[in-house]
């Protein structure tokens, strides 16, 4: 099973439209999609609604999309080709009480694409691309956490110089990171497939070889 997030530094930069456009390029891939939202206070994880709940069964929710209109973001990955896709909905900063039940609903002989920053802190990827619009001015706090392990980048090209309205970020922890720079509305890219595509196919070579290797000490002992 193949892993990837893709995150981003805020919302609007193309994190959904980087997702859809890789489970439609990696056909070959069986994709479960799973997109992580975290409310703030006053909105129901339950629904996404404003809501004055406070009780335990309200922190979060996961539902599978079965819609494939391609109106909501997992309808989207559901219309790109993906197998299944999954909501996850949390309080801020109470993805941890949710990752069980999400580690339940994933098939182990299916690949994942997850949209999030913030699922880092439970599980290692086998690819972390990271999408970044320097003309946004916001940078959330699990972005800036997480940067240093972005595999990749995948860059906004400013029209201007004097578009970059970031303060105080340093991107010396991806200064040598793989970089691909778009011009929206086109997120995805032949480089940016063909580097993942490469990634991935590297990674589960790894994982056939030690599972020959695993099976040849079983049957050995």
């Amino acid at each position: 099973m193949a892993i990837v997030v893709i995150g981003g530094h805020s919302r609007s930069v193309g994190k959904t439209s980087v997702v859809a456009g890789l489970i439609s390029a990696l056909h070959e891939f069986d994709w479960t999609a799973v997109k992580i939202t975290q409310y703030g206070h006053g909105i129901c994880s339950a629904n996404g609604a404003p809501c004055d709940c406070a009780t335990a069964d309200h922190t979060w929710a996961i539902s599978e999309e079965q819609d494939r209109s391609g109106k909501s973001d997992t309808s989207r990955f559901l219309l790109a080709g993906a197998k299944k896709a999954l909501w996850v909905r949390t309080e801020q900063g109470r993805l941890a009480e949710a990752m069980p039940a999400l580690r339940r609903k994933l098939d182990p002989a299916r690949d994942v694409i997850i949209e999030s920053n913030s699922v880092l802190k439970f599980l290692r990827p086998d690819l972390y691309i990271t999408v970044l619009d320097p003309s946004n001015a916001d940078f959330k706090n699990s972005a800036r956490e997480f940067l240093d392990r972005a595999d990749a980048v995948i860059l906004h090209v400013p029209d201007e110089m004097n578009d970059v309205a970031w303060q105080g970020i340093s991107l010396k922890p991806i200064a040598h990171r793989a970089l691909f720079k778009i011009s929206p509305p086109t997120y995805i890219t032949t480089e940016i497939v063909d580097f993942v595509r490469t990634i991935l196919n590297e990674g589960l070579k790894v994982q056939r070889q030690k599972q020959v290797q695993s099976q040849k000490l079983t049957n050995s002992s």
